[in-house]
């Protein structure tokens, strides 16, 4: 049975992640002082996530003076998305839901292929949800200049 997916308005669900640092990433971490958007991606290496985490980077400045931490997910293991950032010079540090929790927390898990959907979580200073959107069809992606609008709505 898939999770629901968390509605805008709640609390972000917290996690703990290792990400291509080789640090952990807590989402709790962030609240009082930054933004977050969470992008869930199915795979490195696949044309769609290449093409996704290159405009992240193309991007990554913009997020930043927005005060926006980008945090890109895929249950890829640590290693894959290590070789993917060095192979594209992907700006964001990416973070493995390899045990495929946070997915599940998000309602954003394929169980049939155990991946994550492509799924955006906008989240405040305050840790909650305030804009989110699951594509239909993971050969689609938001553009940035979509996720950026909706940064913008977002309280000071």
């Amino acid at each position: 049975m898939p999770s629901r997916i968390p509605a805008i308005g709640e609390t972000a669900p917290d996690f703990t992640l290792v990400t291509t640092t080789g640090q952990p990433v807590t989402l709790s971490s962030f609240r009082g002082n930054k933004n977050v958007l969470l992008a869930f991606f199915p795979l490195a290496f696949t044309s769609t996530c290449t093409a996704e985490l290159c405009s992240f980077t193309e991007d990554y400045t913009s997020f930043e003076s927005k005060g926006v931490v980008v945090i890109p997910i895929s249950v890829d293991a640590v290693p894959s998305l290590k070789a993917f950032k060095e192979k594209l010079s992907i700006g964001p540090d990416m973070a493995s839901d390899f045990r495929r929790d946070t997915s599940r927390a998000y309602g954003v898990l394929n169980d049939e292929k155990f991946f994550s959907n492509r799924a955006y979580f906008l989240i405040d200073k305050q840790g909650i949800i305030r804009w989110e959107h699951v594509e239909k069809v993971n050969l689609e992606k938001r553009e940035n200049s979509e996720i950026i609008a909706e940064i913008e709505k977002l309280p000071a």
